[in-house]
């Protein structure tokens, strides 16, 4: 599935077929004209590679700590909402199916299934909080997320407002019953809805009222990276959500190189958007990556079939990666520096 491109189209024609029509657009579409959406994976394409040789890559190490966890592979699955609507068991399955790859699963805040019950299949698994209108709701969720065992929550901070989506054509698609599974009876949607008034502070307040360490994801700018960590982040996720928000944003690929310079060792840098294949995983750690996280290429091997699909792509990626590796002259993932990578034509990423 996540060998080669090609493969990865015939994953996605796969999941095509097996979600009706909204549903399929609904989770691949992007915002505007879709520009963003498109160049998250072109701009991987024009990263080049500078393979070392003669190196012992008998054996491949590709282990990560991350945010003190050793994690078999620095593959991991991107937040994504509503996923009884690709399978009957939603993140459930998607949490099984992750936790038999070792891979690190972000629960969305958005989930359709009860977090408790998300929990009981997912290890390792972080949260995913946007800010709320009512902050007291996200107070709840967070804790509960820590009560359930999530070992960070991951702030997501490009959402003031929703990006307009052309490909969503069905209002109705997201029910009051899935939208609030997590917020209990009687909630009010409007003020479910994100906070357009979420600011640094923020999240000082998720650190305290979760007792964890707080990632924040969305961003694109090395400025902004910094700030965050001021702010007391432990990590910074760069990322454009998937293209579904601002487009015309600059691709996931073309921002990581500034973040991960101007974070420097403060703070763990990750990456999303985009990645389909193994070499794709190579590129962003070459950039300055500790590790990345895929959303729509877990929830396809979900439509297709379940938890256990997710766990074949997920291992499948990570397996393509130790390839890209051996083939690169890297043995471990701390030998994956920025000499590595050119990002442009005729322009290295200095070591």
């Amino acid at each position: 599935m996540f060998s080669n491109e090609a493969d990865h189209r015939r994953l996605v024609e796969r999941a095509r077929q097996a979600l009706a029509p909204d549903v399929f657009d609904f989770y691949a579409g992007g915002a505007g004209d879709e520009t963003t959406l498109a160049a998250n994976e072109t701009a991987w394409r024009g990263v080049r590679l500078r393979p070392r040789v003669l190196r012992d890559v008998s054996r491949i190490d590709s282990r990560v700590r991350v945010l003190g966890r050793e994690l078999p592979a620095p593959v991991g699955v991107a937040p994504v909402g509503y996923q009884t609507l690709a399978h009957p068991e939603g993140e459930v399955a998607m949490a099984l199916g992750a936790r038999r790859a070792g891979a690190l699963l972000t629960v969305s805040s958005r989930s359709s299934r009860r977090i408790e019950e998300i929990a009981a299949e997912a290890d390792p698994w972080w949260f995913q909080a946007y800010v709320l209108r009512d902050r007291g709701l996200t107070r709840e969720l967070v804790r509960r997320a820590a009560a359930a065992g999530a070992t960070a929550i991951v702030l997501t901070g490009d959402t003031p407002y929703l990006g307009r989506r052309r490909r969503d054509r069905d209002a109705g698609l997201i029910p009051d019953e899935m939208f609030g599974v997590n917020l209990g009876p009687g909630f009010d949607r409007a003020l479910a809805e994100q906070a357009p008034d979420v600011t640094y502070a923020d999240v000082v307040a998720l650190r305290d009222v979760s007792g964890l360490p707080v990632v924040v994801k969305g961003v694109l700018r090395g400025d902004d990276a910094l700030e965050c960590v001021a702010a007391g982040a432990a990590g910074v996720w760069v990322s454009n959500h998937g293209g579904r928000q601002l487009d015309g944003a600059v691709a996931t690929a073309e921002a990581l190189p500034e973040v991960a310079d101007a974070v420097g060792d403060a703070a763990e840098v990750y990456a999303d958007g985009g990645v389909r294949t193994g070499v794709d995983v190579l590129r962003a750690l070459a950039l300055g990556a500790r590790m990345v996280f895929v959303g729509r290429p877990a929830l396809w091997c979900l439509a297709v079939g379940g938890a256990d699909a997710v766990t074949a792509g997920l291992t499948e990626l990570a397996d393509a990666l130790t390839r890209a590796m051996g083939l690169a002259g890297t043995a471990t993932t701390a030998e994956i520096t920025r000499g590595l990578a050119r990002a442009h034509p005729g322009t290295t990423v200095e070591e």
